[in-house]
């Protein structure tokens, strides 16, 4: 229940940035009005809210890693504002497709706020995402997507493959959509930016796992080098809050991997299509997530698995770097040519029924997480809203977090395993040239 094994590694998005000076790990005994855990978009919304809204006060925000390191620093980079929800318009669902794009919208509008009046260094890019198909299933998926989208009255423009091919050189895709809401970002260099600009009344300390709770008034929380005494806790671990007693037979995770290519000559990104950068992600749901960045390397993600949320090793990440290279391939053949020069992996936190969580779940300890890969802006946002809830206010923020609807259960293991087994399975099925 209380492990304090907190995986990292040197592989992600992180080792494409100047190394940062890292804060020291929390030692000794410390008391502080407010704990925050976990130092992702969620966690540090919150400490920044908590810290705005009460100057007076302190705000001790520890991490198990160094900033950058944990999910919030590893996944694809797209800063959600609409959600695709598969499987087909369902008119007594619109209201929940409205609340879940509403909170995509304000952790979207709290990322630029901040990247604005920072000035982050980290290849923010808003102008949307392409949502795009290869094979029949997902082309199928497309034209739900579509009237998804006129149902909402949600800006879009469909294109089919020869526009595909203009915008994104690949001619892979047979039929798509622009959305254009939605940011492109650097991960790592977000959420290191956001971490290095935090008010002064907020103490950061990473490489400080916390591996236990204890609680009572007020809560106690034990690292390997200290410990924290804290009056209200926020809990913003995702797919870790188990680790720590929370969402045990509610929150799962899965481990997801993609590779970087060098960064591309002039010759090579002009092959790419009339953009400087896009992202492209795929209409089924087990399909590839590509990118252009703004550097000018190919981002590809398209393994997803069930690993009891571990991150993989540098041998079996080696071994799906031949899924990643034969899908690069296909889609640039091009580039063939072109190596890879970075692979990752990372961790999503999923339930069940796609969900996510938030409120107070014991006396002042307070968790949000749950974001089924749509975590940037919307982790944001939870995290943001938490601070307020956790603080006695009320707003519409909150109440569109609040309307969650219940986790289903998740069985121990072994049935977790072989339900993992077969619902991954499931997500994959069809995937042809979309993967």
């Amino acid at each position: 229940m209380n492990s304090s094994v907190f995986e990292t590694d040197r592989h992600g998005w992180a080792e494409l940035l100047s190394p940062r000076r890292v804060t020291q790990p929390i030692s000794g005994e410390h008391r502080a009005n407010w704990a925050v855990i976990g130092a992702g978009v969620t966690g540090l919304a919150a400490a920044r809210r908590l810290a705005e809204s009460r100057p007076g006060e302190e705000v001790v925000l520890l991490d198990a890693r160094e900033v950058g390191q944990g999910a919030s620093g590893r996944n694809s980079g797209y800063a959600v504002a609409v959600s695709q929800f598969s499987g087909g318009l369902s008119a007594k669902e619109l209201g929940e497709y409205r609340r879940v794009n509403r909170i995509n919208h304000a952790g979207l509008a709290l990322l630029r706020e901040r990247v604005e009046a920072d000035n982050l260094t980290c290849q923010w890019r808003e102008q949307g995402f392409y949502h795009a198909a290869a094979d029949s299933r997902a082309q199928a998926e497309c034209h739900k997507f579509r009237q998804y989208l006129d149902a909402l009255d949600i800006a879009h423009t469909p294109l089919d493959q020869a526009e595909l091919a203009t915008r994104l050189g690949t001619e892979t895709y047979q039929s798509g959509v622009h959305v254009p809401e939605g940011a492109l970002v650097q991960p790592a260099a977000l959420v290191r930016g956001l971490a290095d600009t935090l008010p002064a009344n907020v103490r950061l300390h990473e490489n400080s796992p916390v591996v236990r709770i204890d609680h009572g008034t007020p809560h106690r929380l034990l690292t390997p080098k200290g410990a924290l005494l804290a009056d209200k806790v926020l809990l913003a671990t995702n797919f870790e809050a188990p680790k720590l007693g929370f969402l045990a037979r509610r929150l799962s995770a899965t481990t997801l991997s993609g590779s970087f290519t060098r960064i591309l000559s002039e010759e090579e990104r002009a092959s790419l299509g009339s953009l400087n950068d896009w992202g492209v992600l795929s209409l089924h749901s087990g399909g590839a997530t590509v990118r252009l960045t703004t550097d000018g390397r190919i981002s590809l993600r398209n393994t997803a698995e069930y690993r009891g949320g571990h991150l993989l090793s540098d041998t079996e990440l080696a071994k799906r770097q031949a899924t990643h290279r034969a899908s690069f391939e296909r889609r640039f053949p091009q580039l063939a040519h072109v190596p890879f020069e970075f692979a990752w992996s990372g961790v999503e936190g999923i339930s069940r029924n796609g969900t996510n969580f938030f409120g107070e779940m014991a006396r002042n300890v307070f968790v949000a997480g749950g974001y089924n890969g749509s975590g940037v802006s919307r982790g944001t946002a939870f995290g943001h809203a938490l601070a307020d809830y956790a603080g006695g206010a009320e707003n519409d923020l909150i109440n569109d977090c609040l309307a969650s609807v219940p986790a289903s259960f998740i069985p121990p293991r072994p049935l977790l395993d072989i339900g993992a087994f077969f619902t991954i399975s499931r997500r994959f099925r069809g995937v042809g040239l979309d993967r």
